[in-house]
């Protein structure tokens, strides 16, 4: 092996960038695809720009011999398809990362060139340069031909003989460069395979919601498409058949919550998916099913703000919006899953909590969560969905005044019993009131018991690390994974993370936990420390130690580990 040769030692961290337009995703679907079926663990992460062609989109695979769940800065290989990428990552390139790219296109010291467009063009157009990476990268990484060749033919099946046939051309002539410069010595891996891995599946962060709704009992989902919430919702689409779910794309985001609204009315399981600016017009929405006390799960897919922001980026910066949005008091429930698994757990427990409570329950993610993807094997069992309905008999009463707040909800045609609901203040028939003091006061009591009642079903923060210690990190959301890793790889056996599944109503351990620590930092990716306010807003305690990234790019381990060895 020459001395400019790398050994990458139980994991491969693989880059690739280009413009829009150039393929990147189709090079990490096929990438990553094969890494698994070879038997290795795979985690993939993205960040594009918002734009149809031009700029750089980057794709991040890490190929491991164990579970990879996080983002890295480190790239041990760099496929560049264009110069602006090599600028683009300047800051994540070191002195031991191998380039290989096209010298026509790409400029670098320690460029390794393969002429991906000139080789593509022998088979017809240089749009098969992307095919011509894919073969490369495998024939570097030593993932076995005959199994891209397969996953090509899949590929392009579709799309007639002749492109099955030129693509096949392209991955061949890249698969024997990559493995000529394997056999070189430019790059080796040691990396072993795990057997285990045939009965896991690869699944993104949408999906995990989508499936998690749909185990929820799911059976009609309502959107306008706004980036990242948008995924959960083609999600849904393409198994709307097989889970017999009603879909609609309707024309904004007021209709979509109304006719949520509108279908739990009737006696369904709705949700909504969007982001940031999707949600702003919804509060209205939200309000109203605070007065009609009506179930709600909402998806809230968080990216950069204010206004459009950095539309394809990612961010924690809604969860002010999730707790206030309305006009008036009422009470909510909001989740915020910190993996794929949780993403799972929590959009199945969303509408359980929903549907029991009568109140809007939130499934908090961002760009960052949604997008990632990695194997995993998630839960067979499914656990018998409870619809909280009644059947309504004479003399229902749809508000009736209970000593949780919590009233039995009948729907239209369940019985012989009237429904009515209406935004205006009503009493326990339903029925419009001017009764101020008689009424109104009442009917608020019985909402506001809704806080205590929902205070009955809350989830513990989740512990890792040792029970004594004396540093404690505490988070939520997507950068669970992230921190989990950089713990471990401190080595310090004094810290611990608490990570916060669900952010309100809060756990009553949440204090003590907290408490016990001599040392508290958190660690978000807004502006501000929006859940440490919450924390100090709820428990009196003051975490003033924040660590707050708000870039529109995740953290990543080194980062975190750069904090917790400082």
């Amino acid at each position: 092996m020459p001395d400019n040769g790398k050994i990458c030692k139980g994991e491969i961290v693989i880059v690739l960038a280009g413009e829009a337009g150039q393929g990147i995703q189709s090079i990490e679907g096929l990438l990553a695809g094969l890494i698994k079926k070879e038997g290795f663990h795979v985690f993939a992460s993205k960040e594009y720009m918002s734009r149809v062609r031009g700029g750089v989109n980057t794709t991040e695979i890490r190929m491991s011999e164990k579970p990879v769940r996080g983002h890295t800065d480190r790239i041990d290989l760099l496929i560049p398809l264009n110069n602006e990428s090599i600028r683009h990552l300047a800051n994540r390139i070191d002195s031991t990362t191998v380039i290989i790219g096209d010298n026509t296109q790409v400029k670098h010291e320690r460029l390794v060139n393969i002429p991906f467009q000139s080789i593509a063009s022998e088979f017809g157009d240089v749009i098969y340069s992307n095919t011509v990476a894919v073969g490369a990268a495998c024939g570097l990484l030593g993932i076995d031909g005959a199994a891209l060749y397969s996953q090509i033919s899949s590929r392009f099946a579709s799309k007639g003989e002749e492109m099955v046939s030129k693509n096949l051309s392209a991955a061949k002539s890249g698969y024997a460069i990559g493995s000529e410069l394997r056999a070189g010595g430019i790059i080796r891996t040691e990396i072993k395979n795990d057997p285990s891995l045939k009965d896991s599946v690869l699944i993104n962060g949408s999906e995990a919601v989508a499936l998690g709704a749909i185990n929820g009992g799911c059976d009609c989902v309502f959107a306008y498409p706004m980036t990242p919430g948008t995924g959960v919702f083609t999600a849904m689409a393409g198994w709307a058949k097989k889970a017999a779910i009603a879909v609609e794309q309707v024309e904004d985001e007021i209709g979509v919550m109304n006719m949520s609204l509108g279908a739990w009315y009737a006696g369904g399981r709705a949700m909504v998916s969007t982001s940031g600016g999707g949600f702003a017009l919804m509060t209205e929405g939200v309000s109203l099913a605070g007065m009609i006390e009506s179930p709600a799960v909402i998806h809230l897919a968080q990216r950069p703000a204010p206004a459009t922001g950095l539309p394809t980026r990612t961010m924690q910066g809604d969860l002010n919006m999730a707790l206030y949005a309305g006009h008036g008091s009422f009470a909510r429930v909001i989740l915020a899953p910190g993996n794929i698994e949780e993403a799972y757990e929590l959009s199945k427990l969303a509408f359980e909590l929903a549907d029991r409570f009568q109140v809007p329950a939130f499934i908090l993610t961002d760009q960052y969560l949604t997008d990632i993807y990695y194997d995993t094997v998630l839960p067979e069992e499914s656990l018998p969905v409870e619809k909280h309905i009644i059947e309504a008999k004479e003399g229902y009463r749809r508000y009736a005044i209970t000593p949780d707040g919590v009233s039995p909800r009948g729907v239209p045609g369940f019985g012989s019993g009237f429904i009515c609901a209406d935004s205006d203040e009503h009493d326990e028939d339903g029925r419009i009131t001017e009764d101020l003091d008689g009424v109104r006061v009442p009917m608020t009591d019985k909402r506001m018991r809704k806080f205590s009642a929902v205070k009955t079903a809350l989830l513990r923060p989740r512990l890792y690390g040792p029970e004594d210690y004396e540093t404690l990190i505490v988070s939520w959301g997507s950068n669970l994974e992230i921190i989990k890793e950089a713990m471990a790889l401190s080595g310090k056996n004094t810290i611990a993370l608490a990570h916060f599944p669900q952010l309100y109503p809060l756990h009553e351990d949440t204090a003590g936990i907290l408490k016990k620590a001599k040392r508290l930092i958190c660690f978000e990716q807004n502006e501000t420390g929006q859940f440490a306010d919450l924390i100090k807003l709820t428990t009196g305690i003051n975490i003033t130690e924040r660590v707050l990234k708000y870039n529109g790019l995740s953290f990543s381990v080194e980062e975190v580990l750069k904090a917790i060895n400082n």
